[in-house]
């Protein structure tokens, strides 16, 4: 049962409607298959992901913000790398309207414990609509469900 203010969010960003940025919607909808712990919510945050996930925290009982995202840092595509808020690369945390949201990661980032795993983008069809995540991209999507619950400190064996 999810509940309001986990110990644990989980969140999903991004939109299938453009290509790899479905990534992050992806990784959740697999998580949410699984029999996560009664403390760990896994949502799918959307395209407004950096900006709703503030919705569902609150420092008094979250202890740790898992974002999962495509991020552009010159890796292979498909290859995944955990970030802090302090590495997000320049820009990366931008919302529809140009918000950059990287500030409000820093401002919470003493009170949450934030951890980005990201996947490198091959794609990304915006504005132009392109339903479908890369090949390279899709291959990542177990191992990004494996690396999401070791860190929540869960063993399913290979996901």
């Amino acid at each position: 049962m999810e509940t309001l203010y986990s110990e644990i969010v989980v969140a999903g960003c991004g939109n299938p409607l453009y290509a790899d940025d479905g990534f992050g919607p992806a990784v959740v909808e697999h998580l949410k298959g699984l029999e996560l712990p009664e403390n760990v919510t896994a949502v799918d945050a959307g395209l407004g992901g950096p900006h709703f996930v503030f919705t569902l925290l609150n420092p008094e009982s979250t202890k740790t913000l898992i974002i999962v995202d495509i991020a552009d840092f010159e890796g292979k595509p498909g290859e995944l790398r955990w970030l802090t808020v302090d590495e997000l690369p320049v820009g990366s945390y931008r919302d529809a309207h140009s918000w950059d949201l990287t500030e409000p990661l820093q401002c919470i980032k003493d009170d949450i414990r934030i951890r980005v795993l990201a996947c490198q983008k091959k794609y990304v069809s915006a504005p132009e609509m392109v339903i479908g995540i890369t090949d390279e991209v899709q291959r990542a999507i177990p191992d990004a469900v494996s690396e999401i619950l070791k860190e929540i400190g869960m063993n399913y064996g290979t996901a």
